[in-house]
């Protein structure tokens, strides 16, 4: 029956029967052709969008980029006085202390690590960047503090040993000592073994430079005492006050001061005056801060350092550094046309945030340049140019290679940025291990070269990469010979090579 029913059907009506997918397949493909054809249309307008939201990126951040180096530049304006300069360059005091025991015996090693830290802190606390505190030999610690001119003040705040005691009146049994107390005269030596203090400094738990409350013109230094020190003291006091006895305040053996008691205190605060002036205030409240020193300490050797050599040297330096710059400069133009000017504005750019990171740091008392610091910031300039050459070359090889200008901006930028930061990474490692392991002016190289290539970086990407994207969507295609890449175009394919012919040259 099937059979029958398939023969009995014409020519025609299985042709109509088979034309009827047909017809919607030829629809379905034209369709699909529609759709192709307004995806072609519309690509050109999203790739212009993008472009456009591309390049106003790239504006916003060198935009960002010129407030942060008009913000550098009034930092470190001028830089001889933004800048501090360390004591190879700027001068300052150069002293070694000698330690000993009261008693004759060997210093140890433990006492000279602990005497070594207080001068640390102590020198900190003076305000001295740049310093350089350095155990040497057994018994001996160099000292170099930048800027400072009177080695013999310095000696006495640093090394004096900072011994503080609350004694008695009545534990003293040096007579004359007692005689020269009572008729009003002051830093009286007590001698050793003669007195038994109550209280040590080591109770004490914060210090404040004051003005003394009396008629007479002076500083003091305000002691508050921690929970056990000023229960002790409250005792004493209670127990002098009927009496009006008195409390001798020796530091290092001598009675600064011996006030009466007229009440108990009980809050623990305690003042030590002996009309000080503003600087021996300070001192005093330095060493107390920084605690006593476990060994006895005398400068065998001390010296003031000029600023004359060093001076000297850092105008040779800037000299060497402005040579340099300018013959890098005329080379990347000779090179790579507008492309060196390129390279030249990244220096610049580099150049400024470093001087404002530097004045910044020197502001707080955290950086001072030395000889050695400018090594470092000489060698961190050749690596910004180094980094800078790097991303052109990586940019014109990938034009050679057929990519059209403005991807190759994007991909070759990409490539040579990533290829340096391996290189500055591997620096910055072992800046940072110089720095945190050295000591002295070795100390200085190790941070300006990191500071150096931190500022590489940032270049790199503020600078570096949005101002060459930026050219690379117009002025580079308008015009490649000035900005050095018409022969990597030539090369790729993209235009005609010039043709030498007799009488001139002509376009092939």
């Amino acid at each position: 029956m099937a059979d029958t029913d398939k023969t009995s059907k014409t020519g025609v009506d299985r042709w109509n029967e088979e034309a009827v997918p047909a017809s919607k397949s030829t629809n379905s493909r034209a369709a699909e052709r529609s759709k192709a054809q307004s995806k072609a249309k519309s690509a050109p307008k999203k790739a212009a969008n993008k472009g456009g939201k591309d390049s106003k990126r790239y504006a916003t951040t060198l935009l960002i980029l010129a407030v942060l180096c008009i913000a550098s530049i009034i930092a470190f304006m001028p830089p001889t006085e933004r800048i501090t300069q360390g004591l190879d360059i700027k001068g300052g005091v150069s002293v070694i202390l000698t330690a000993s025991n009261k008693d004759g015996s060997a210093v140890s090693g433990e006492d000279m690590a602990t005497a070594t830290s207080i001068i640390q802190n102590r020198v900190n606390s003076l305000g001295a960047s740049e310093a350089t505190v350095q155990r040497q030999g057994t018994n001996s610690i160099l000292v170099q503090i930048p800027g400072a001119t009177d080695a013999a003040a310095a000696v006495e705040t640093i090394g004096r040993t900072g011994q503080l005691e609350f004694v008695k009146m009545g534990d003293i049994g040096d007579a004359d000592a007692l005689a020269a107390i009572a008729s009003g005269q002051e830093n009286i030596e007590l001698k050793e073994g003669t007195y038994t203090a109550f209280m040590t400094g080591d109770s004490i738990s914060t210090t404040m430079v004051g003005q003394q409350s009396t008629a007479a013109r002076g500083y003091v230094v305000d002691v508050t005492l921690d929970a056990e020190g000023a229960e002790k003291f409250a005792e004493v006091t209670r127990e002098l006050a009927p009496t009006k006895g008195q409390i001798a305040i020796v530091l290092d053996g001598k009675v600064d001061s011996a006030p009466a008691v007229q009440s108990e205190i009980p809050n623990g605060q305690v003042q030590i005056s002996g009309n000080y002036t503003l600087n021996e205030a300070k001192a005093l409240k330095t060493v107390l801060d920084s605690g006593s020193l476990p060994v006895n300490l005398s400068y065998s050797e001390s010296r003031v350092v000029g600023p004359t050599l060093g001076q000297d040297s850092l105008n040779q330096a800037i000299m060497a550094i402005v040579i340099g710059l300018a013959i890098v400069v005329l080379y990347l133009f000779f090179f790579y046309r507008g492309l060196g000017l390129l390279t030249f504005g990244s220096l610049a750019v580099f150049a400024l945030i470093y001087l404002g990171i530097l004045a910044v740091l020197s502001h707080y008392g955290m950086f001072a340049l030395s000889l050695p610091g400018i090594a470092g910031v000489v060698l961190t300039v050749g690596m910004a140019a180094d980094s800078s050459i790097l991303v052109l070359e990586r940019f014109r090889e990938e034009i050679r290679m057929g990519r059209t200008i403005t991807n190759a901006s994007m991909t070759g930028v990409k490539h040579g940025i990533e290829t340096s930061l391996d290189a500055d990474m591997v620096t910055l490692v072992s800046a940072i291990a110089l720095f945190l392991i050295a000591v002295g002016p070795v100390k200085g190289f190790g941070m300006t070269l990191a500071l150096g290539v931190i500022c590489d970086i940032i270049t790199m990407f503020l600078f570096k990469a949005p101002a060459l994207r930026l050219l690379a969507r117009g002025p580079i295609q308008k015009n490649p010979g000035f900005w050095g890449v018409k022969s990597d175009l030539e090369a790729a394919g993209k235009i005609e090579p010039a043709q030498t012919v007799k009488g001139g040259v002509a376009n092939a």
